[in-house]
């Protein structure tokens, strides 16, 4: 049975999402910080770790955003097979959600109309960039992930010849990470693309910092990996804010995808210690 879904209801959503997501840190960031605080052994860097964990919580309760830069919206909307849309275009309607919600939340704008020619701001915070993915069932899940640009600019992509295999992987991602240095507001959360075309380990790269902080792959070897690579990171000294110390990355989530015989692509998606993303379904 086919179950019609107003885009109206869409554009609710997505308002009240893009607010939750600017002024309330998950509980999971919020306990690995916790954890990083009290291992952290720089006293700056720990006073650091103080400051974020009193900043969030100011945010949350006084509905302030939790980071002057409300980042570029992500959105990600799984949408179930037998759903009908009524009422207008979907993507009409996340751009709408996302004007009334920047509006509402009294949120900074941060989106240039034209990368090159233009970089007058929209106003409004749009567009978003908006991924649709079609699963079984009547329902709409959706994801909002608004993206600081400190951190966005921090991306890597490399391809890889296979013969680099694991190690070869493992030192770029930190290599990455080395050069990023203070820039993305450590500590950072690492999402990590193994596999598929450059903009498919690019989006699995994003993904990969959606998963709940700390909780590791399903695949014990992916999942030894993730291990091994936050540890050679917080082995750099980085530190917390770039100022030193034990935690540069609170966690490491890889996602992998089959390659092509002849491909090693590797990407990284930083996330500044604002790990902000919302999700509910409709």
């Amino acid at each position: 049975m086919i179950r019609e879904i107003p885009v109206i209801a869409i554009s609710e959503k997505v308002a009240a999402l893009v607010q939750t997501a600017n002024f309330e840190l998950g509980a999971d960031v919020v306990r690995k910080l916790q954890e990083a605080y009290e291992v952290e052994t720089s006293p700056i860097g720990k006073d650091i770790i103080r400051q974020i964990l009193q900043n969030a919580e100011i945010a949350r309760r006084e509905h302030w955003p939790i980071c002057q830069d409300t980042g570029y919206v992500v959105v990600y909307l799984e949408i179930g097979q037998d759903v009908h849309f009524s009422g207008g275009s979907v993507i009409d309607a996340v751009n709408e959600g996302v004007r009334q919600g920047y509006k509402a939340g009294y949120l900074r704008n941060s989106i240039a109309l034209h990368p090159i020619t233009d970089r007058r701001n929209s106003g409004d915070n749009t567009p978003a960039v908006i991924h649709f993915d079609l699963v079984p069932g009547d329902g709409v899940q959706i994801t909002v992930l608004p993206k600081g640009g400190g951190s966005e600019n921090m991306s890597c992509l490399r391809m890889l010849p296979p013969a680099a295999g694991r190690q070869g992987a493992v030192d770029f991602i930190v290599d990455c990470v080395d050069r990023a240095g203070a820039n993305p507001c450590p500590p950072t959360i690492i999402g990590v693309g193994i596999g598929g075309t450059a903009d498919k380990a690019m989006d699995i790269a994003k993904r990969a910092i959606l998963r709940p902080v700390g909780e590791p792959h399903p695949d014990p070897d992916i999942a030894a990996l993730e291990d091994e690579i936050l540890a050679r990171i917080n082995r750099l000294g980085i530190g917390p804010q770039g100022l030193g110390g034990s935690v540069t990355s609170l966690a490491v989530h890889v996602e992998t995808f089959p390659s092509h015989i002849a491909s090693l692509p590797v990407a990284v998606n930083i996330q500044c210690h604002a790990d902000r993303w919302q999700r509910a379904r409709l």
